[in-house]
């Protein structure tokens, strides 16, 4: 069985700062510390080589039993991150004041934990943390027990009933927002945008849901940024572009009005900000998106926003939409600027970056190589993506990849393989229903294409597949496909022997 990497993994996403948190903490403790010395030699490596570990420390007794040496160590790491995170987070803060209370509590000093608990209710209502809330309320209602039986009359548990009957309802207002989020987040996450009568069945029952038509019935902040964001998701879903950039700037104004929540949901706003730069490019407004994408990585200057999962999805996020933006305006020259910069960090955030991301990024390099006239490195790219294990989530990236890999093989001249490879995608497109008008329109011209034709057939072929493309490019259900794909682009590039780039910028 293979070793497991869980440690190499959490010793490798620690900060400087962390590890030294980390040995200082060790050094504190007594007795043998043979888990620093595996520490240690971790850190050193680049990849987890678990043998060659053990063979460093063949003379020493712990290899024995390292599988629970590397769990001692593993569950030492998280206390001490515990410890390191104890006061920066308002959920670790709140879990302390609570443990606080209770500790003065079971010594009787019920004045001292009354102290606490009003301070931690402030700061709980403050952040919106109703499920802190509530539990000090439950705790409010203990310590109010015993001021009864001293005597003392001074809080009334009515008030303090309906205090508790409000934090119940906000919490299930909240998470029934959080239930239609996950449904719409499904559809994006799984099939991408919606190219069938059923998904869009299913966007509209969350459209027209009461929660999301009717006004006011968001209980908090939390559950109108949410509110919002499934509004702007079913915009998308429907291709209104601007109502869905119009949703996304109001969440944004709720965070940046809000910014304990925003610090606190850092994740949201990162991902809102991706959503405004992605509808700002969608309507052209190309400056606009240039800019924000730099706002977004200026966040990474900001406290709440320099942990690790934040600098991954700042990354991906800002880089997955400044490609996006070079392929729409034909300026492909800046994204082999940043190619090698984003292939880097791929490695360096590798096993960080979550599937849908990383095919994404496999794609656009492998289309900002393709349209740059490199159509070997740009198969090298698409060939990371087709051979990808079985996917189960953004089936229209891998049905586009397939259709992408034809072109590529198409430019290369390998027109012996690509009769087979048409075959293929053509079943693979048709049984998972992917093959819209499209995709049959081009796998049709490419069959035609791979065979020898004279010049004027080879023009006749590219001019009737634009006339085609021409007549359904308004259709709402095919229309997705032309940004991940600038068709257009591509047969005025043939028919006029251009390159992408120009025949872009002459078509926007």
């Amino acid at each position: 069985m293979k070793p497991s990497n869980d440690l190499f993994e959490l010793i490798k996403s620690l900060t400087k700062s962390e590890k030294r948190f980390f040995k200082l903490s060790s050094s504190l403790q007594s007795g043998k510390k043979n888990y620093l010395k595996i520490f240690d030699a971790i850190d050193k490596q680049d990849t987890y080589d678990e043998e060659s570990i053990k063979k460093s420390f063949k003379n020493k007794r712990f290899v024995k039993h390292f599988p629970s040496e590397k769990n001692h160590l593993y569950k030492l790491i998280l206390k001490s991150l515990r410890a390191y995170k104890s006061d920066t987070t308002i959920n670790s803060i709140l879990q302390q004041e609570i443990k606080n209370i209770e500790i003065l509590y079971h010594k009787a000093l019920y004045k001292e934990a009354n102290k606490f608990l009003n301070k931690a209710k402030k700061k709980a209502a403050e952040h919106e943390k109703f499920y802190y809330l509530y539990e000090l309320l439950l705790w409010e209602k203990i310590l109010l027990e015993e001021e009864y039986e001293k005597g003392e009359f001074t809080k009334d548990i009515d008030s303090l009933i309906v205090d508790e009957r409000n934090v119940i309802n906000k919490l299930r207002n909240l998470a029934a927002y959080h239930i239609l989020y996950s449904k719409i987040n499904y559809i994006f996450r799984s099939g991408g945008y919606v190219r069938n009568t059923i998904d869009k069945s299913i966007v509209g029952e969350i459209s027209n849901h009461p929660l999301i038509t009717k006004k006011n019935t968001a209980l908090s902040s939390r559950a109108t940024t949410i509110c919002y964001y499934i509004k702007g998701y079913c915009s998308l879903a429907n291709h209104d572009t601007k109502l869905s950039l119009k949703n996304f700037e109001v969440v944004k104004k709720i965070f940046d009005e809000n910014p304990m929540i925003k610090n606190d949901l850092s994740k949201r706003y990162i991902n809102t900000l991706s959503n405004i730069i992605s509808c700002h490019i969608d309507l052209k407004n190309y400056t606009l998106a240039e800019k924000m994408i730099y706002e977004m990585r200026d966040l990474l200057d900001i406290k709440q926003f320099s942990n690790y999962d934040s600098k991954v999805r700042i990354f991906t996020a800002s880089y997955l939409n400044e490609l996006i933006l070079h392929e729409r305006t034909g300026e492909f020259n800046k994204s082999m600027i940043i190619a090698p910069s984003i292939i880097d960090q791929l490695d360096v955030f590798k096993n960080k970056i979550n599937k849908e991301q990383e095919v994404l990024f496999y794609y656009k390099i492998a289309y900002a190589y393709f349209c740059s006239g490199d159509a070997n490195v740009a198969l090298f790219w698409i060939n990371k993506v087709l051979n990808d294990r079985e996917p189960s989530l953004r089936q229209d990236v891998y049905g586009y990849s397939r259709v992408f890999n034809l072109l590529i093989h198409f430019e290369l001249g390998n027109f012996g393989l690509l009769e087979y490879i048409i075959k293929s995608t053509h079943r693979y497109l048709s049984k998972r229903q992917l093959a819209y008008q499209i995709e049959e329109l081009i796998i049709k011209s490419l069959k035609q294409l791979s065979k020898n034709k004279s010049k004027s057939e080879y023009d006749k072929i590219f001019q009737d597949l634009a006339k085609e493309i021409e007549k359904i490019k308004n259709d709402e259900y095919e229309m997705t496909a032309l940004k991940f794909f600038n068709f257009n682009a591509w047969i005025d590039a043939k028919l006029n022997n251009t390159n992408m780039s120009e025949s872009i910028k002459k078509l926007s």
